[in-house]
C-alpha cells in the first residue's frame, strides 16, 4: 500500500501529562498542538494523567493539571474532571492487573532479563550513561528483591511507525533506551509499558508528543509486537518541536519561573500565556487565545 493512499480516520489522541511538577509554557505549547490536530482529524481528546512515578507525584501537581486546564479554558472530551475523579476511577493503580498481564505475556516471550545495575554501575560500565547489557547473560532471577526488569533489544533495532505527515518513517532506537526496563525495582511498571498499555485500554489511535519522545515511540511500537493481539503498530504519530527558554535550554518543570501556576499568581491573565507562548513559537502576530492558535498555518 503507498502512502498516498493512506488516509487513516483517528478517533481518540490525548493529553497524557506526568504531574511530578506544575505544568510549564512547554506542556501547554504540547496541548494546544494536540487539540489543534485533533479538530483537522475530526477526533476526541482523552485527559490520560500518568501519575505511576509514586517518588515525583504530588497532589498538587495533579490538581495543577485541572486548574491550568481550567484557567487557559482548553477543553477535552474524556477523562476526569477533578482530583477526586482522577483517583476513583482513572489512576494507573485502578489498571495494575493490565500492567502485570502485560508483564508475564512480556516474560513468556523469553525476551526480558533481570538486571539489578544501580545508575552508578551502569555509568561505571559506560560514562554516557547507556545500559551496557550486563546482566543478559548473569540469568538472576526475576523475583529477588531489587531487581528491574529489562526487554531485551539492541539500539542498532530498525524501527519504523507511522508519522501522520511524512508516512511510514523508519529510525533506530536510540542507545539510551537499549535494554529499557519494563518493571522498576520497586515492582510498578515502567513508563514505556504503562503508556503502551494504558493507550491500548483506552483506544487512543493518534499520539501527538515532542519531538525529545521520539525514542520513546519507537520503543513502544517495538514493544507493542509482544503483547496480546493489538492495534499499536497501526497508530498515527506526531511529532513537534519544542519551546524553549531564552536561552535555548529546554523547559523543565523544576523550572518554577515558566510553570503556569507561577505565572497565573504573578498576576498574569490566559491571554498573556498564550501570548508568551506565541513569542516563543517566534510568531509576528501576536496569539490571545485557543482560536489563535488554531488558525497558525
Amino acid at each position: 500500500m503507498s502512502i498516498s493512499s493512506y488516509n487513516p480516520i483517528y478517533s481518540l489522541t490525548r493529553f497524557a501529562p506526568t504531574p511530578s511538577g506544575y505544568l510549564h509554557l512547554g506542556n501547554i505549547f504540547s496541548f494546544l498542538t494536540t487539540f489543534k490536530i485533533a479538530k483537522t482529524h475530526h477526533a476526541k481528546i482523552l485527559l490520560r494523567i500518568d501519575d505511576m512515578d509514586r517518588e515525583r507525584v504530588r497532589k498538587e501537581y495533579i490538581q495543577d493539571i485541572f486548574d491550568t486546564l481550567d484557567f487557559l479554558e482548553i477543553p477535552y472530551d474524556l477523562g476526569p474532571k477533578n482530583l477526586k475523579h482522577f483517583e476513583s476511577e482513572y489512576a494507573q493503580k485502578n489498571r495494575m492487573e493490565l500492567y502485570l498481564d502485560a508483564l508475564e505475556t512480556l516474560k513468556k516471550t523469553g525476551k526480558l532479563f533481570a538486571c539489578n545495575c544501580s545508575r552508578k554501575k551502569i555509568l561505571d560500565l559506560n560514562p554516557n550513561g547507556y545500559y551496557s547489557g550486563y546482566c543478559r547473560d548473569r540469568f538472576l532471577g526475576f523475583n529477588k528483591k531489587n531487581i528491574a526488569w529489562r526487554f531485551c533489544v539492541d539500539a542498532r533495532e530498525s524501527i519504523s511507525f507511522m508519522d501522520i505527515e511524512s508516512g511510514i518513517t523508519e529510525g533506530n532506537l536510540p542507545e539510551i533506551l537499549a535494554d529499557f526496563i519494563v518493571r522498576r525495582k520497586d515492582g510498578l511498571p515502567a513508563y514505556q509499558l504503562s503508556s503502551v498499555v494504558d493507550d491500548l485500554y483506552f483506544g487512543v489511535d493518534l499520539i501527538v508528543r515532542g519531538k525529545d519522545l521520539l525514542g520513546s515511540t519507537m520503543t513502544q511500537v517495538h514493544l507493542s509486537k509482544f503483547l496480546s493481539n493489538n492495534s499499536f503498530g497501526q497508530i498515527g504519530f506526531f511529532h513537534h518541536s519544542l519551546i524553549r527558554k531564552a536561552d535555548g535550554q529546554k523547559l523543565s518543570k523544576s523550572a518554577g519561573d515558566t510553570s503556569v501556576q507561577f505565572l497565573r499568581k504573578s498576576g498574569k491573565k490566559k491571554e498573556d500565556i498564550f501570548e508568551m507562548i506565541g513569542k516563543r513559537m517566534g510568531q509576528d502576530t501576536p496569539i490571545r487565545g485557543l482560536q489563535d492558535f488554531i488558525l497558525l498555518s
